[in-house]
């Protein structure tokens, strides 16, 4: 991409008043040199899929430039099983499992230390296509604005759009959807870390993401901290299975891990990463999902606790 890729910092948000968007991509495109790619995988005791996943990785048309293990505190041979059979991938050992957000803020901070330019995120059970990687990279040569994220389409094993990985969809910047959709692309506001691409100036700029959220949301707040100011796109074209048990959301869980749903989205709503009608709808959002989360655990006292529990210390602004 040459040493002016991405553009200097902006003096203001480039999203009030004008596209958001003015993309031109070419139908089929080649990967340009877009500098060094390093895959930032976060396990947590799934070794056979964590096997699958970096297997899936080294099938990549275009191969990440590293590979980076970080794993959670396993307990059932990961990282023997890494080392052993992938030897070219780095493992970055926590001491203590800190959930995904805290695998991903030291996985982040260690490629960005690295010196690699983009990052490719994703969890232990992600598989991806052949051409996930090719095809995140192949938008870059004719983008513009350039963006800082890039997210793959994330599948069931059905094939079906997994749900617990769904975008928001930057909906209040029409001509920018107008845009991106004539090539091909989404203009997302917010999105998982199941297969993002994430170049290190949307680090430089604005952070990394918030250990203390542990688990769910994580991934959201800091998408949507990026993007209330710079441009994402989903690639349709750009394709992972995300291989859960099942096809679920957060508030189908039995256990108390709902906790975190609440108390995260709530903490998003008292940050900066939304803008007031945003939060709103987070809100409802709130009160949507504790709705079905105590119907599907048919209203039980446990259920009720966790709920409870996770609005007391989002309101709070505390972990716990």
């Amino acid at each position: 991409m040459g040493p002016g890729w991405p553009p200097v910092p902006r003096t203001r948000p480039p999203h009030k008043g004008i596209s958001a968007a003015k993309v031109r991509i070419k139908a089929v495109a080649r990967a340009p040199d877009s500098g060094t790619v390093c895959a930032v995988v976060v396990a947590y005791n799934r070794v056979e899929l964590l096997r699958e996943c970096l297997a899936a990785l080294s099938a990549q048309t275009r191969k990440p430039d590293a590979v980076l293990v970080v794993d959670n505190a396993s307990s059932d041979g990961t990282v023997a099983m890494v080392r052993g059979e992938f030897p070219a991938v780095e493992v970055l050992e926590l001491e203590t499992n800190q959930g995904g957000a805290g695998g991903f803020h030291e996985g982040m901070r260690h490629a960005v230390a690295a010196g690699h330019e983009w990052l490719w995120l994703m969890d232990d059970d992600t598989i991806a296509e052949p051409e996930a990687l090719e095809r995140l990279l192949g938008v870059l040569s004719d983008a513009d604005p350039a963006p800082l994220l890039l997210a793959s389409r994330v599948v069931w094993t059905d094939g079906t759009l997994h749900p617990m990985n769904a975008p928001r969809v930057a909906a209040r910047r029409a001509e920018g959807l107008i845009d991106a959709a004539a090539a091909g692309l989404v203009l997302l506001r917010s999105a998982s870390f199941v297969s993002l691409l994430v170049h290190r100036t949307a680090v430089e700029r604005y952070g990394l993401p918030l250990k203390h959220y542990f688990i769910w949301n994580d991934d959201v707040e800091f998408t949507a901290r990026v993007l209330r100011t710079e441009t994402g796109y989903l690639v349709p074209g750009s394709v992972v299975c995300h291989k859960t048990a099942t096809r679920h959301t957060p508030f189908e869980t039995t256990g108390d891990r709902f906790y975190y749903a609440v108390r995260n989205q709530l903490l998003m709503v008292r940050g900066s990463a939304w803008e007031g009608t945003e939060r709103l709808k987070m809100l409802w959002n709130i009160a949507y999902q504790a709705r079905r989360y105590l119907g599907h655990n048919s209203w039980s006292g446990a259920s009720i606790a966790v709920v409870l529990r996770g609005l007391r210390d989002g309101l709070r602004g505390t972990a716990r």
